[in-house]
């Protein structure tokens, strides 16, 4: 079946709709049980050889996305030969799956309204849940910077990265990204355990966002000048400081996001009890204070919109070529 824009645009807004409610068979979460069957079977428990390591988590990851690709082409082939509306629900219902604009206003939200309330412990454990640095020591300073700081990367990850692949390869290809990302979330650690079985995941994620993670970063410009922020500085920012950043994809959001909110991202956070020092974003002109964290949920909808109005343009170009 063809995907048309017809199509994106009932997933884009049952997304926004509806979010990610825990009831609904949800086909990532099945990606992030099948990365972690994959690898009780493919981990070498008695070897510590870096190349054997390297080459179990090759093969990890190869397994992975032949079958999500295989699944997904199967399942959207079957549905439509039983139907026609049943195979448009399925095309729907994959690709829906795979955004998360409504969850990740929702999730960083709940952090949040636990500030609002005075209750840092709660505020520290729903951090816990969005990101991968240890909450557990973090003030309210430090917790309104995680909140901006994974809003602003996961408006890449999860939201502009998802509709670039499906924009041009369907809900196969946006099933495929969320595939990448989700091994290298579970398996991209520098630790002892997953420094090199992990290795390939790592990088291959760094290639699958590349192109969508500078998107992200103008479209963050676009969308500041659009709320009247300092588009001129969320441009500026993200050409200067993107490159600090060891991974070559996070910093142009966040970049991008503190020059527009006029605010200073990075610095230590810790990691499986190891501090890490991140390299500072933009300038500490203003606070970072809940009022910061809304206008990132307002530069967050509006960058989702200008990708998902991006999408449609080619699904509708590919159309007539």
């Amino acid at each position: 079946m063809v995907f048309l824009p017809w199509h994106l645009l009932s997933a884009y807004l049952l997304d926004l709709a509806a979010g990610d409610p825990q009831w609904l068979p949800h086909p990532v979460r099945w990606i992030g049980r099948l990365v972690a069957w994959t690898e009780k079977s493919f981990y070498p428990e008695s070897s510590s050889s870096p190349l054997l390591m390297r080459a179990s988590g090759f093969a990890l990851w190869t397994v992975v996305i032949a079958v999500v690709i295989c699944a997904a082409r199967v399942f959207i082939a079957l549905s439509g030969s039983i139907s026609a509306v049943f195979g448009d629900l399925v095309l729907i219902w994959l690709a829906y799956s795979t955004l998360a604009t409504r969850s990740l206003h929702k999730e960083s939200s709940r952090v949040t309204r636990a500030l609002e309330a005075g209750d840092l412990p709660l505020a520290r454990t729903r951090l816990s849940y969005i990101v991968s640095r240890e909450t557990s020591q973090l003030d309210r300073g430090a917790i309104l910077r995680a909140v901006v700081e994974t809003v602003s990367e996961n408006i890449s990850d999860a939201i502009v990265a998802p509709l670039f692949y499906m924009a041009i390869f369907g809900p196969v290809g946006a099933l495929a990204y969320k595939a990448i990302n989700t091994m290298d979330s579970m398996l991209g650690y520098k630790n002892e355990r997953y420094r090199y079985f992990g290795s390939f995941a790592a990088r291959a994620d760094d290639v699958a966002n590349w192109v969508p993670a500078r998107i992200s970063g103008w479209l963050m410009v676009g969308a500041s000048a659009l709320i009247g922020g300092n588009w001129r500085a969320a441009a500026s920012v993200m050409m200067r400081d993107a490159p600090k950043m060891a991974s070559p994809n996070a910093g142009y959001p966040e970049a991008a996001a503190a020059g527009a909110l006029g605010i200073q991202l990075g610095g230590t956070n810790y990691y499986f009890g190891q501090p890490v020092q991140k390299p500072l974003l933009g300038d500490p002109i203003n606070n970072i204070t809940l009022e910061t964290c809304t206008r990132m949920i307002r530069l967050m909808y509006l960058s989702s919109g200008m990708a998902f109005l991006m999408g449609v343009c080619v699904l509708e170009i590919r159309r007539f070529v």
